[in-house]
């Protein structure tokens, strides 16, 4: 492990730089999820159709493809846009830590449309039916009532959505985010020794998802408690 000696720092800034990505990428999934599955379980038609394309698209492509489309792509926009206003200008790009915060989270928001629109038609209608009882209107209903219930029902397989995510990350490497991966081949490049170097990059992800695992687990554990107790 010598050769890792004067990588540590590069290795802690790129392990920041997975923090970061992951934060935001998971917001931004939620976002999607809640959204995509909303659009499933609404009346209109139009909105059934575009959430369905939308899951189709995201599920059915290679996530590493998803995220050159998306970052080139919207580069090649940006560009036109801008030469419209200023024809000198010649090449605008959204940054890489944005572009695939983004496009990772648009790959995983798609699984998570299908878990959370399964938890919402999981809540039981009795459950519904007592709160309208109660005289809750229909938001305090969606609040206190819909979230909770789907909530525990989703943690499962949202947890698993979330270990997706944090090892997706590792492919943002590829448009030259200097994460942990992109890290590594620079220190692979200079030692010499790629599997000392991938297998640095191997025991951060795993120390990261165990984490989450770890947190998951917490939090299922809490739910069965408070479910227990409201009983």
């Amino acid at each position: 492990m010598e050769a890792v000696t004067g990588w540590w720092d590069d290795y802690f800034w790129g392990s920041m730089i997975v923090v970061q990505v992951f934060f935001f990428s998971l917001i931004l999934m939620v976002l999607f999820g809640l959204i995509g599955a909303a659009m499933k379980l609404s009346n209109s038609k139009i909105a059934q159709k575009i959430a369905g394309g939308y899951t189709v698209v995201f599920r059915g492509t290679p996530e590493i493809l998803v995220i050159l489309l998306l970052y080139f792509g919207s580069a090649i926009t940006l560009t036109a846009i801008a030469q419209i206003f200023n024809p000198e200008i010649k090449f605008l790009d959204v940054p890489p830590i944005w572009a695939g915060t983004i496009a990772i989270a648009l790959i995983v928001g798609a699984y998570a449309t299908e878990t959370f629109r399964g938890a919402f038609q999981g809540v039981k209608p009795g459950s519904i039916e007592a709160a309208r009882a109660l005289g809750m209107s229909n938001l305090q209903t969606f609040i206190y009532i819909r979230i909770p219930e789907m909530w525990r029902l989703a943690l499962p397989p949202f947890g698993n959505h979330m270990l997706s995510l944090i090892k997706d990350t590792a492919l943002i490497s590829i448009i030259g985010l200097n994460e942990t991966l992109f890290v590594a081949s620079q220190a692979i490049s200079t030692t010499g020794k790629p599997f000392t170097m991938y297998l640095v990059v191997g025991a951060i992800y795993l120390g990261f998802s165990t984490i989450i695992t770890l947190s998951v687990m917490g939090a299922e554990k809490f739910g069965e408690r408070t479910t227990v107790g409201a009983r």
